[in-house]
């Protein structure tokens, strides 16, 4: 069995009661308290995720911004120092390797934050594609990634940092010194909520964690209320919702691409064979991944890539693709292992309260 990767928090997390099981080659917490009380804090007052599994890359270097722009769909020619954005790493064919956010830290100074599971074949694939005199190094192993969730997170942040920060616009972070360390604080996440997601020096973790956690409005979150909370907004997950097999304007994702420049996979692009459509499911019966899709004929058309009871909402959300020339009907009827459940197509965001472009005073 192979031995699974640590984050600084592990320790504290198993202390401290958390269910433990593996994902992307880490050990990590699926939960707490439970599902549903994380989940219910984090859209209610504030919730903190250890996501140290992520993986992160630094490119700089003169002429990093256009070797870069061959490589992503992002547009880096619009994208200012103190500005990050989200969008993809296509293969030849416009199949997704990666979707990923990339930071502007300074001119040709670029911070390239992948999914754990793709850190390898993410650095193969950007490395190879470079041009000789640019440096890319990953920094993973060195740095921790906490996400601070909710509501409540921008006077959380306020009490654990000092300062102000309610003037940072959503996607935009500010590079600062705390203890003595470099950090980003980007206002950015993966729940719908008013959020910051913290990237600092690995050693650093457990005293910033026990700073937050201190707070009473705080509660620690595991991956299980991670996932309802991204379904609930229509967020996609890599390998379920996104893989190598679709391409962006599959997955609902393609003004994410930029149109002015060309990028490896542009070329693959512009042939929708499936589409990835929400699917609604009344009770607490859910579909799962790799569930099918059926028309009430009974015609087989698709796969559920996510599902899961929402309990922002009272009842079971699903993703799936569909074949493209049926992706626009009222109504489905999803195969599971044992029943066959009614679902309903719906539109994202399935939970529409979310507070995550909230301005701030």
């Amino acid at each position: 069995m192979e031995e699974l990767l640590l984050t600084p928090l592990s320790g504290w997390h198993r202390e401290n009661g958390a269910k433990m099981a593996p994902f992307a080659g880490f050990d990590m917490p699926v939960q707490y308290k439970g599902i549903m009380a994380e989940h219910k804090h984090t859209r209610e007052k504030c919730g903190i995720f250890d996501i140290s599994h992520m993986g992160e890359f630094r490119l700089s270097g003169d002429g990093a911004k256009d070797a870069l722009n061959k490589i992503v769909t992002h547009d880096l020619n619009t994208l200012a120092p103190g500005k990050c954005r989200y969008g993809f790493m296509l293969n030849e064919k416009g199949g997704i390797l990666d979707d990923l956010i990339i930071y502007c830290q300074a001119e040709d100074v670029y911070m390239l934050v992948v999914n754990g599971a793709c850190r390898a074949s993410d650095y193969e694939w950007i490395a190879s594609h470079l041009p000789d005199g640019l440096d890319l190094c990953d920094i993973s192993e060195t740095m921790a990634k906490i996400d601070v969730q909710g509501p409540q997170s921008l006077e959380v942040l306020e009490g654990a940092l000092g300062g102000s920060w309610n003037h940072l616009k959503y996607f935009n972070f500010e590079q600062i010194e705390w203890d003595d360390d470099p950090m980003i604080v980007s206002r950015t996440g993966y729940t719908g909520e008013l959020g910051y997601e913290l990237y600092l020096p690995a050693d650093k973790a457990e005293k910033l964690w026990k700073k937050l956690i201190s707070d009473e409005r705080v509660m620690p979150v595991g991956l299980g209320a991670r996932d309802t909370l991204r379904l609930e907004v229509g967020l996609p997950l890599y390998g379920q919702d996104l893989d190598t097999e679709h391409t962006p304007e599959e997955s609902g994702a393609g003004f994410f691409l930029k149109k002015e420049s060309d990028y490896i996979g542009k070329s693959g692009l512009g042939t929708v064979r499936e589409k990835l459509i929400p699917l609604t499911i009344e009770g607490r019966r859910t579909a799962r991944h790799h569930d099918k899709v059926c028309l009430p004929s009974g015609e087989e058309v698709g796969v559920v890539t996510s599902g899961s009871f929402g309990p922002s909402l009272g009842h079971s959300i699903a993703l799936a693709y569909v074949k493209a020339d049926e992706a626009e009907h009222d109504e489905y009827v999803v195969k599971t292992a044992r029943v066959e459940l009614e679902a309903k197509r719906g539109s994202l965001p399935f939970y529409t309260e979310g507070t995550a472009r909230k301005k701030l005073d």
